[in-house]
């Protein structure tokens, strides 16, 4: 079983990278990671379970007599969907043998009747989702056009680069010299100076992403709702009325482990002889863990997502009144002690977009380079506004100090 587990996630490995290296550059934040990997990756492993034959056996067995073939009563009952009856979920009727199992029992014509037919759908529908919860990392990826990467790549660990020479330690982790750490800080500086007051589309395109994500979780479980009949908001409560000590399962009314099908076929004189099949679902065992999880994992990413997006107005509208709120945010972003002026210089007097960049950068350098960069900018800003400033690599003639 274990190796079987082990081989059906094995499929992702060649799709999903969870190697962390020096060179990652976080472009969102862990709110939006959630959807695009946890979640993402969540619903191609349950996609990939519901494929599965080899966890629980054929998806579906049904007992029919033996005039009709076993297999032709599977197949016609899997791809023509199953029924319980209403009037036989009753746990009470159940404990006391009336009948076998819940829904199962003798219906009349005028009885009514639930089809379950979405299990048929299911690996296909989980993969759909999985997909749209991947689509808005795919859309600001491609809007962000790797302009962090450009900037930063190769500073994660420029804070060691006290040698001319680049040094390599291991396979994973080169440090870089002394002159390379000043030149491409220097450049950073170029890039922002040159493109102040640019920044708002990126500003605008990550928050309306972050916006996506929430619409889409929420559409998710709207969708799922609908895919299962309507039953699927009410999924806790379901479960937390039930008991589990008892015969009938709280989760067998939208997950029935046996259900009913019927099967029509001509006689030898040509008349028509109506089969009354008993199916086993093996599928829904799984199906109800599947959906039981993400009822409380759609919950929670919601809840948080929301919360999200709170933070972010909250980011529009404080990053250009209050101090302390910028130094807390950049300590948080890039821990380390900035000059209260330096803070003032670089955050509050420029637009939103600006101030969201800069705080991607702190959050992809050493916090040695980034208080480095962040007094070499303030300096750069203040310049600039006085009189018309032209920008001067630095680092040939002086060093960037290392100090705390």
């Amino acid at each position: 079983m274990v190796n079987t587990v082990l081989t059906t996630l094995s499929v992702l490995k060649s799709h999903v990278n969870f190697k962390v290296n020096q060179d990652a550059v976080f472009i969102d934040n862990i709110v939006f990671r959630l959807h695009y990997r946890v979640t993402f990756i969540a619903l191609l492993v349950a996609s990939l379970l519901v494929c599965s034959r080899e966890f629980f056996g054929e998806h579906i067995r049904c007992i029919a007599d033996t005039s009709v073939a076993p297999h032709v009563i599977d197949t016609f009952c899997f791809f023509m969907s199953t029924f319980t009856v209403v009037k036989h979920m009753n746990a009470t009727v159940l404990e006391q043998g009336s009948i076998p199992h819940p829904g199962i029992g003798p219906v009349n014509d005028d009885d009514p009747i639930v089809y379950h037919a979405y299990y048929q759908w299911v690996p296909f529908v989980l993969f759909f989702q999985a997909i749209l919860f991947y689509l808005p990392h795919a859309i600001w990826k491609n809007l962000e056009d790797n302009r962090l990467n450009v900037l930063v790549s190769g500073l994660h660990v420029a804070s060691l680069a006290l040698g001319d020479k680049e040094t390599i330690v291991n396979d994973r982790l080169t440090i870089p010299s002394k002159n390379f750490r000043g030149e491409r800080i220097w450049q950073i500086r170029q890039a922002f100076i040159n493109r102040l007051h640019i920044n708002k589309p990126w500003a605008y395109y990550l928050g309306l992403c972050e916006l996506l994500n929430f619409v889409n979780v929420l559409m998710q479980i709207y969708i799922t709702d609908k895919f299962l009949g309507g039953t699927f908001l009410g999924l806790a409560d379901t479960i937390a009325d039930g008991t589990y000590t008892d015969h009938m399962d709280p989760l067998d009314i939208v997950f029935p482990k046996v259900t009913k099908c019927t099967f029509h076929k001509y006689g030898p004189s040509g008349s028509m002889q109506k089969h009354d099949a008993l199916c086993v679902m093996a599928l829904n065992i799984i199906n109800e863990k599947i959906y039981t999880f993400l009822w409380f994992w759609f919950a929670i990413l919601a809840i948080l997502t929301g919360l999200g997006l709170l933070w972010r107005i909250l980011t529009m509208i404080l990053h250009a009144r209050s101090d302390i709120f910028n130094r807390i945010v950049f300590s948080m972003a890039s821990p380390g002690k900035y000059n209260p002026w330096t803070v003032l210089r670089v955050t509050n007097h420029y637009s939103f977009g600006d101030w969201l960049f800069i705080y991607y950068i702190a959050k992809n350098l050493d916090s040695y380079v980034f208080k480095d960069l962040f007094e070499h900018l303030a300096r750069d800003l203040e310049n600039r506004r006085k009189s018309s400033y032209t920008l001067y690599p630095e680092f040939e003639e002086e060093p960037l100090t290392m100090d705390a």
